[in-house]
C-alpha cells in the first residue's frame, strides 16, 4: 500500500529497504520490509478502508520484442501482491550461471532522462555484475541526476559514494537526514567499489558525471563500438580493434535493452542472498577507490553494515 500512504511512507520503506542491502530484497517477496508494510496493513487499512490492489506483470515478447501485459491481478490480501510476485519472478528474472564482466544497458531517450530512473541498469543489475567487473550505461536521453530540482542538489552534492559514506554524511547532515528517499536513491546507485559505473550521457559533462562519483563515457563512441541496434539481449561478441586477430578482436558482453523491465542475478548470489567476494573470474578485483567504500554488510556489495549489539538501543 506503499502507494496510497504519503510521502513519508514511501520515503521511508526506500530507505529501509536500501540499508538492509538490495541483495537481500530484490526477487523476494517475502523480507522484513514486506513485512512491515503487511503487518500495517493488516493494522491499520484492512479494518479501516475498503483499500484494493491492482498489480500487472509486463513482459517483453521473445518474438516482435514488444511489451505485453503477462498477468493482471486485483485483490485486498496479501495474495494478490503473492500470486503477482511468483508470475514476475518466471516473466522478469534472469538467473545467469557465471557473473558478468561488462554489462552494457541502453536507456531509452524518451523513457530515461535522469540517473534517479537511469540507475535501474545498476541496481537491477548487481547481483550478476563480477567483482571487478563494468556497467556502461549508454544515456542519450539523461540531462540531470534527479527528477526535481532538490533531489538533482542532493545528489549534485554527496554523489554516489557507497552505504557507509551516505549513511555517515546523512548523520551528520540534516538535509539528507530530511530526505530519505534521497539517501536511499545514493546508496542503490552505488557500486560500494566492487565494480566500475560508466555513464555516457547525452547531456550532461565528464564533470557533472565524474563529480558524482561514476566514470564518464563518450556516448558517440560508445554507442558506435556497441550499437544498440546491432546487439541482442542477452550474451554478446562485438568486435574490436583492428580485426588481424579474430580472437583478440572480439570482447563477450552482456547486452540490456531495458532494464525496467528485469532482474539479473547470478545464480548462487540468488539461492543465499549474499554475493561472495570469491565468486568473480576477475584475477585483479577493482579496488576500492576514493569515492567508492565497501562495506561487509549484505555481502560487501551494497547493503547496510549492521550495527553491533552495544549500538542498538
Amino acid at each position: 500500500f506503499v502507494g496510497a500512504g504519503g510521502v513519508e511512507s514511501i520515503n521511508l520503506s526506500h530507505f529501509i529497504g536500501a540499508v538492509y542491502g538490495m541483495e537481500n530484497m530484490m526477487g523476494r517477496s517475502a523480507n522484513p520490509l514486506r513485512a512491515i508494510l503487511n503487518y500495517a496493513s493488516e493494522r491499520y487499512l484492512q479494518t479501516e478502508l475498503d483499500l484494493w490492489y491492482i498489480l500487472t506483470v509486463m513482459g517483453t515478447n521473445k518474438e516482435s520484442g514488444d511489451l505485453e501485459m503477462r498477468g493482471f491481478y486485483i485483490g485486498n490480501d496479501i495474495e494478490c501482491y503473492t500470486l503477482a510476485c511468483e508470475l514476475s519472478l518466471q516473466i522478469n528474472f534472469t538467473i545467469l550461471d557465471r557473473p558478468l564482466k561488462k554489462v552494457v544497458v541502453y536507456l531509452d531517450g524518451d523513457e530515461f532522462h535522469s540517473t534517479w530512473l537511469g540507475n535501474k541498469s545498476i541496481y537491477r543489475t548487481r547481483m550478476a555484475i563480477a567483482d571487478g567487473g563494468e556497467v556502461i550505461v549508454l544515456a542519450p536521453g539523461v540531462r540531470e541526476f534527479g527528477e526535481d530540482a532538490e533531489i538533482d542538489r542532493l545528489i549534485r552534492k554527496y554523489g554516489y559514494v557507497g552505504t557507509p559514506k551516505v549513511l555517515e554524511a546523512m548523520k551528520d547532515n540534516p538535509e539528507l537526514e530530511q530526505n530519505l528517499s534521497a539517501v536511499a536513491h545514493l546508496i542503490h546507485g552505488s557500486s560500494e567499489g566492487r565494480f566500475r559505473v560508466k555513464y555516457c550521457p547525452g547531456h550532461l559533462t565528464r564533470e557533472e558525471i565524474e563529480g558524482v562519483g561514476f566514470q564518464y563515457g563518450d556516448l558517440a563512441d560508445m554507442s558506435k563500438r556497441y550499437d544498440p541496434a546491432k546487439l541482442k539481449d542477452g550474451w554478446n561478441h562485438v568486435s574490436v580493434g583492428d580485426g588481424v586477430d579474430a580472437e583478440a578482436s572480439t570482447e563477450e558482453i552482456f547486452y540490456i535493452s531495458n532494464p525496467a523491465l528485469g532482474l539479473w542475478a547470478l545464480k548462487s548470489r540468488f539461492e543465499d542472498g549474499t554475493a561472495s567476494k570469491n565468486e568473480s573470474t576477475i584475477d585483479n578485483p577493482l579496488s576500492t577507490s576514493s569515492t567508492q567504500c565497501a562495506t561487509d554488510g549484505s555481502g560487501g556489495v551494497g547493503g547496510w553494515a549492521k550495527p553491533s549489539s552495544a549500538d542498538i538501543k
